[in-house]
């Protein structure tokens, strides 16, 4: 079986060591390389290819939100799970819009970073639970509510299937509608939210209290 090659990037070289132990406890993982900020992570990418990429948010010289975006755009094939901290709630919208596809606690127990690691992998895209708690309570208490009237009643049931991970096709078996019907309405979904991706959606739809964490 083929492993999946992993970078972390974070400007602490403990946490990148223990971390690095950690994930080499998993025969299906291989860390292929390391950086202690995006500038670096970049440079080495272009003749290291990685399959997921452990980023920390807050680094020096080039932060986790550059460095996403830029990935990104340069190496499509590449997804990036954010490492993140209490505190940072402010990144989150812009990591995502940079086009992250997961976010994992620092202090998480390692097999939160595996399950991370293997949605992420296969398509999806993981959410920390606790971490969601705590972002969306803080966000609830901060600002008002969006309003989520817009969209139609098969758009809210899309987006609940949405954020069970359910593809487009699976989405379209369960709800007895064309594949093409699912796409248009997800279309409309990332427009009426103003989403670039199905993580934006996923954060959309619990700031909204359309599912519950």
């Amino acid at each position: 079986m083929e492993k999946i090659r992993i970078a972390l990037a974070d400007d602490h070289q403990l946490f990148r060591n223990g971390l690095k132990i950690l994930l080499g406890g998993y025969g299906e993982f291989e860390v292929v390389a390391e950086a202690s900020n995006g500038t670096e992570l970049l440079k080495i990418l272009e003749s290291c290819p990685a399959d997921i990429i452990l980023m920390d948010i807050s680094m020096p010289e080039m932060d986790g939100v550059e460095a996403t975006s830029r990935i990104t755009r340069q190496h499509p094939t590449a997804s990036v799970i954010a490492l993140s901290m209490y505190g940072e709630e402010e990144y989150y919208y812009r990591m995502v819009n940079a086009g992250a596809k997961g976010f994992v606690l620092k202090d998480s127990d390692i097999s939160d970073v595996h399950d991370a690691i293997i949605a992420v992998h296969r398509g999806g895209n993981y959410f920390s639970q606790e971490l969601l708690y705590h972002v969306i309570r803080r966000i609830k208490n901060r600002e008002q509510e969006e309003k989520s009237s817009s969209l139609s009643r098969r758009e809210k049931e899309i987006l609940l299937k949405i954020c069970e991970g359910l593809s487009n096709h699976e989405i379209a078996d369960a709800l007895f509608i064309s594949k093409r019907t699912v796409d248009k309405h997800r279309a409309n979904l990332l427009a009426k939210t103003g989403s670039k991706n199905t993580a934006s959606l996923i954060l959309y739809a619990i700031r909204n209290r359309l599912i519950e964490v």
